[in-house]
């Protein structure tokens, strides 16, 4: 019996730490890249390159966010875990499917967009120049590369949840209010990274609440309903 309440006890610890720390690392990325209160919208495979090229600090926190990824998988099973036994239990199996799918996918795009240009900055500039071609198709998403796309489904796995949490009140209505503004913005494009910027912030909001409350003992089961409205 000791063995089974250590465990539950570990399990929600580690839960809780991972609803801390998974929003918290996208403000960091975020906040690391360069020119953050000079906006450029949709910025070509060329100037991404370049702006990545040698630039450490951008390359350390991409690295972060392709581990983060592992943290997206266990927020979206708590999510799970919170609509089951509701009538959006569905909604949150389809969800974490995506969003843990999706996760996948992003740690396939930063491995090849960012951990390949960390290995290729160690050349001296005569090879990296000759290198170009092949950095351009990587990040023109040539090829199978194409398939990097599906990481929309983390994001939109995520929304599918919070509407069902919506339904069934099941974390404090602002919360998922927050959760559902800060999702559709936390992929925005590169180059105007001030917006992904606020959307981690606002997701920082929406999931550190319930992180803290699992480090605390509390938010193991399903509100109430009235809680739930608050």
């Amino acid at each position: 019996m000791d063995e089974t309440v250590s465990l539950r006890r570990t399990k929600r610890v580690g839960t809780g730490l991972c609803f801390i720390a998974f929003p918290l690392v996208w403000v960091l990325a975020f906040a690391a890249h360069p020119d953050l209160l000079h906006p450029r919208l949709a910025l070509g495979p060329a100037e991404l390159i370049r702006r990545a090229h040698g630039d450490g600090l951008l390359q350390a926190v991409h690295a972060l966010v392709t581990v983060n990824t592992a943290l997206l998988v266990v927020v979206a099973l708590e999510l799970m875990r919170l609509l089951d036994g509701t009538s959006s239990a569905r909604a949150g199996l389809v969800g974490a499917a995506l969003a843990v799918l999706g996760a996948c996918l992003l740690a396939a795009d930063k491995g090849a967009l960012c951990l390949t240009m960390s290995a290729l900055d160690t050349l001296p500039e005569p090879d990296f120049a000759r290198m170009m071609p092949g950095l351009l198709a990587i990040f023109s998403f040539k090829g199978w590369m194409a398939l990097v796309w599906g990481l929309l489904l983390m994001p939109i796995g995520v929304m599918i949840q919070a509407v069902g949490m919506l339904r069934a009140r099941v974390l404090p209505r602002w919360q998922v209010v927050l959760l559902l503004a800060s999702l559709p913005f936390i992929g925005f494009p590169d180059g105007a990274e001030i917006v992904n910027l606020a959307a981690a912030l606002l997701l920082t909001a929406a999931l550190l609440p319930h992180g803290v409350r699992l480090l605390r003992g509390r938010g193991e089961g399903v509100l109430s309903r009235d809680a739930g409205a608050t």
